[in-house]
């Protein structure tokens, strides 16, 4: 497979470029849009690490752009004043969307708030905390948040976030835990997809990397041991599902695809793809049986 046979389903535009825009946090829709927050670079310094980017830093407060692509079209928002420094942009019902700080921290008795919600029209609505480390998260049809962490934020003491995977309402308010309910203690989050109302968290541990089936209705989790250590992408489609994991900094990934089987998986095929640009971290989201896919400033699709 080359990246010809991948559809492209969005680029920046040479223009955009040439105006000084940069694309930074990204997230896949429930209805099957994209959505991408463009950033001034005059607002931006460059860190070494890490490469791509994520490696963009980011002037507060500073003003973007969201840029939304479906079947319609393209519709373009303008949202000023962002105080904090993001590292999710995710959607939520009624065109709102939500902006995610991956890091938290304490003051006094209080944890700084770092998830804050926009309205349609690009204007804060709301804020809260939804603890610190976040290197996955997603939000279902019916705005719920979920998160997976990272060992800063499952060994440090916010209450909601040591057991490694954690649910949030709309407001801030944690609405589910696995209570136990897993095959073992997650060491860091990978990756994220939904498939209807269910969400699926993927994560690793010291006995291995599972994917968990949530049910948000009834809080039931099924774990099931992914044939894929520690993957970027995950996307599901009834027993079939796709996992993508990256060649570091580079134009191409791995494509594996399995059937889950009762509680197993088994590998049907694997194979390394070329795509439109490098692969770095967080470039994989899940919805509804297709795979969305960063690669460099373009984004791509993979089916189930």
């Amino acid at each position: 497979m080359t990246a010809g046979e991948l559809p492209v389903v969005w680029s920046l535009s040479p223009a955009d470029v040439r105006a000084g825009w940069r694309a930074l946090w990204w997230s896949a829709g429930a209805d099957g849009e994209l959505a991408v927050m463009l950033v001034q670079e005059r607002y931006l310094s460059r860190g070494k690490y890490p490469r791509g980017w994520p490696g963009w830093r980011v002037q507060q407060p500073f003003d973007a752009e969201l840029v939304v692509v479906s079947g319609r079209g393209e519709r373009r928002t303008p949202v000023p004043g962002i105080g904090i420094r993001p590292g999710h942009l995710a959607l939520l019902p009624e065109s709102r969307f939500l902006l995610v700080s991956g890091r938290t921290c304490r003051e006094g008795d209080a944890w700084w708030k770092n998830a804050v919600v926009y309205c349609a029209e690009g204007r804060p609505e709301s804020a809260f905390c939804i603890g610190d480390d976040i290197p996955a998260l997603v939000t279902d049809r019916r705005g719920g948040i979920w998160t997976a962490y990272g060992d800063e934020g499952i060994y440090g003491d916010h209450p909601q976030t040591a057991a490694g995977l954690a649910g949030w309402s709309i407001d801030g308010a944690a609405t589910w835990a696995p209570r136990g309910r897993l095959p073992s203690w997650p060491l860091e989050g990978c990756t994220a997809a939904t498939e209807g109302d269910v969400v699926w968290l993927v994560w690793y541990s010291h006995e291995g990397t599972f994917l968990s089936r949530i049910t948000p209705g009834t809080g039931d989790v099924t774990s099931y041991r992914s044939p894929v250590r520690r993957p970027d992408g995950f996307a599901v489609r009834g027993s079939r599902a796709v996992l993508t994991s990256r060649e570091h900094d580079e134009p191409v990934v791995t494509v594996t695809r399995i059937e889950l089987v009762d509680d197993g998986c088994v590998v049907t095929a694997e194979e390394r793809v070329s795509v439109p640009g490098r692969v770095v971290l967080r470039c994989g989201q899940g919805r509804d049986g297709t795979l969305w896919l960063r690669a460099g400033d373009s984004w791509v699709r993979i089916e189930a």
